[in-house]
């Protein structure tokens, strides 16, 4: 059957955006509080569930402000917005209340493992010594207090985003004084491990190993910093942390490069509005009041008291100084027997296409593949898109080898990944300096796609070899999310990545794509026809089935017409990590769609759309959401998997993740987050069961322990 275009759907209930997502970090907390798991990571996801509330509030409640703020021009919007920001900072509270609850339960755990997260409160004398020495050699050194006093300090400028200060306030007998203090976790570590010999209590013929967090260090030692300098008879310190905007507003000055332009939008994040400031529920009223006349706070933002520790993020690298039992079990990435039983990567591609799972496949192979044309003198041009990429990236210092060897490289660096802004532009200096063509793309377009082409000459022809997938080219977050990698020589799909590539840098020419799914201008048409496929395959009465696996499902258009799919009779299953605006099982709407989300050990990253295409089914991989910012608004890249091996692969990891009754949540029109129930059934944990399946159909594979950095 023909894809036909569609261009009109209707109106269907939509689940608001914003608190979808903070369903998603629920699911988050719940592996926090999930005893299954090993004490050290579950508190990791505390940091985990704390890092992603913060570019929450960078990020979707910042638009809820500024959405509010345009209430002049937009009244009626406005009204929805200041009623879905009161219930934001509801449920951020009941889930704040959550959080501090677990991390209790998680402290208790610890115990009895001979671990303990000690304040300054429980310091005995010989421990106190020890940290008045370790503050005046260690810290103090970090520390330039920000003194509270006249028009000197304008605290909003001061601040940085994301960033734990303490908020002192020194008493004596004339007025009262305040500072702010950095706590400096840039130059030291956050988790101070007090020495053992201090610690005389022991459990088992066993010391306790004890932990005290920076910010206690300095609390401990808070008069030390300030006596000479202020007269005080008390001093008390609390914590605060402040979240920014984290919008650009860039100008269109025409004479100033986009380098520039983005080095100072991260600057402006620095101006940019407070959205929410957490701060130490035991924090006086006084000082409350201080610090919020300080930063001139207004009605819309966001004061949520916390516990005692502010930038809980940085647990997510807390350290196991016990027992290896107490992480999870390692999972040392599988061997490919696709490129390990060829010479080169490029005769193992030439082979055949090859799958790759990260993490449950070793990364190394894409590094390796590169690292190969590099210096491999049939290799003539080497063409990536950069997104996000590891700090100490061996993807970089391969290319920077090509041009060395004389090989023409091009690197097209997406400077508003949001967040990894100053990484980017640091290696775009490098690059471009080493002789690299990095090309910026379109202004107006975020650079998504997961592309690499390597042309090489073979018997006086050019050979394309290209990789799509749907992660980063970065070796640190190929440990830990989920992703899918295609290589393959198929020449058109390799011409059509070319053209990806010709797009970016001309984009005023025609262009064609037959093969690949691509954003902008192709995506949106294509999706919408697909859908509509098997509309009319289930209108015609034959079996029409849709399975999706995504990040994010909030498109209106794509989620209305999947409503029409579900009335039509189209069999929809959906995996869904983050947010969805779609609500399921609802009678006469979507009583045929069944959504499901996955959360676990790893971060579910991978794109997958599956269409049953009248028994010929259809798969691909993309780098795009269903969010209208992946489909209007970026340069994204889907491909078909034509091998049928490979696609008979995905095909069966998705059923596995589907059948997972250990870490699937089931999405209802309310998201509840309801664990998917086991019944009688075995246990089905699909991370380990897809790292099982990967290990059995590699016949002879040998597990290998991951290099990568």
């Amino acid at each position: 059957m023909e894809l036909r275009e569609v261009t009109t759907v209707n109106e269907y209930p939509s689940y608001p955006r914003e608190l979808s997502w903070l369903a998603f970090n629920g699911r988050v907390l719940q592996e926090a509080a999930d005893e299954r798991n090993p004490p050290i990571e579950r508190l990791r996801f505390l940091g985990i569930y704390s890092n992603n509330m913060d570019e929450f509030f960078r990020v979707r409640v910042a638009d809820v402000k500024r959405r509010i703020l345009l209430k002049k021009y937009q009244p009626s919007e406005q009204e929805d917005a200041e009623d879905l920001l009161q219930e934001i900072q509801q449920q951020v509270l009941q889930l704040g209340q959550r959080f501090n609850a677990i991390y209790l339960d998680i402290q208790l755990e610890l115990r009895k493992h001979n671990i303990e997260l000690i304040d300054n409160f429980k310091l005995g004398e010989l421990q106190s010594g020890w940290v008045k020495s370790y503050f005046r050699d260690e810290v103090i050194k970090h520390i330039s207090p920000m003194i509270l006093s006249g028009e000197e300090v304008s605290l909003p400028k001061a601040l940085e985003d994301n960033t734990t200060y303490l908020m002192v306030e020194m008493t004596g007998s004339g007025k009262p004084q305040y500072a702010i203090v950095q706590v400096p976790t840039n130059e030291l570590s956050r988790f101070i491990e007090l020495p053992l010999h201090l610690n005389t209590r022991k459990k088992n013929g066993h010391y306790r190993r004890q932990i005290l967090l920076l910010d206690d260090v300095i609390v401990h030692c808070i008069a030390d910093l300030f006596a000479g300098f202020f007269e005080f008879d008390q001093i008390q310190a609390y914590s605060l942390k402040l979240t920014r905007d984290a919008e650009y507003n860039i100008s269109d000055t025409l004479d100033q490069s986009l380098i520039d332009k983005m080095s100072k939008g991260i600057r402006q994040r620095l101006k940019s509005e407070p959205v929410r400031l957490v701060y130490d529920a035991a924090m006086p009223e006084q000082m409350l009041k201080v610090l919020s006349k300080q930063l001139g706070t207004s009605s819309v933002d966001s004061l949520i008291p916390g516990s005692r520790y502010r930038n809980f993020k940085d647990f997510i690298g807390f350290p196991n100084i016990g027992h290896q039992s107490l992480e999870f079990p390692a999972m040392p990435p599988l061997k490919s027997l696709e490129f390990e039983q060829y010479t080169t990567s490029f005769d193992a591609i030439r082979a055949g296409d090859i799958l790759l799972y990260y993490p449950y496949h070793n990364f190394g192979y894409f590094t390796e593949w590169v690292r190969q044309a590099s210096f491999d003198p049939k290799v003539t041009h080497i063409k990536m898109t950069m997104y996000r990429v590891a700090k100490h990236s061996r993807v970089i210092h391969s290319l920077l080898d090509a041009v060395r060897n004389g090989k023409k490289v091009t690197v097209v660096v997406e400077l508003k990944a949001r967040f990894d802004e100053e990484n980017n532009i640091n290696w775009a200096r490098k690059m471009t300096e080493a002789g690299i063509q990095v090309v910026f793309g379109l202004t107006t377009l975020k650079i998504h796609s997961k592309l690499c082409l390597i042309s090489r000459l073979e018997r006086g022809k050019v050979m394309h070899y290209g990789h799509i997938g749907t992660g980063n080219f970065n070796e640190k977050t190929a440990r830990i999310y989920t992703d899918m990698s295609l290589f393959t020589c198929h020449p058109e799909i390799t011409s059509e990545i070319d053209q990806v590539f010709e797009f970016i840098e001309y984009s005023y020419r025609p262009y064609q794509f037959n093969h690949l799914i691509v954003s902008p201008t192709w995506s949106r048409p294509r999706l919408l026809a697909l859908i509509q496929r098997e509309i009319d395959f289930a209108v015609s009465g034959r079996k029409a089935e849709i399975f999706l696996k995504v990040n994010n499902l909030v498109d209106q258009q794509i989620v209305d017409l999947l409503y029409r799919a579900s009335q039509a009779g189209v069999k929809i299953r959906i995996i869904v990590r983050g947010m969805c605006s779609l609500m399921p099982g609802l009678s006469g709407k979507s009583q045929n769609i069944k959504i499901i989300s996955v959360l676990d050990r790893f971060l579910e990253h991978a794109r997958i759309y599956v269409f049953h295409n009248g028994g010929e089914t259809d798969v691909y991989l993309s780098s795009a959401d269903w969010m209208t910012r992946n489909i209007d608004q970026r340069v994204e890249v889907g491909v078909p998997i034509y091998a049928v091996r490979l696609k008979q692969q995905i095909l069966d990891t998705l059923d596995i993740q589907w059948r997972d009754n250990v870490k699937a949540r089931i999405i209802d029109a309310k998201q509840s987050n309801a664990y998917v129930k086991r019944g009688n059934k075995r246990s089905i944990r699909s991370q380990q069961q897809i790292y099982d399946y990967f290990a059995r159909i590699t016949p002879g594979t040998q597990q290998i322990d991951s290099t990568e950095e």
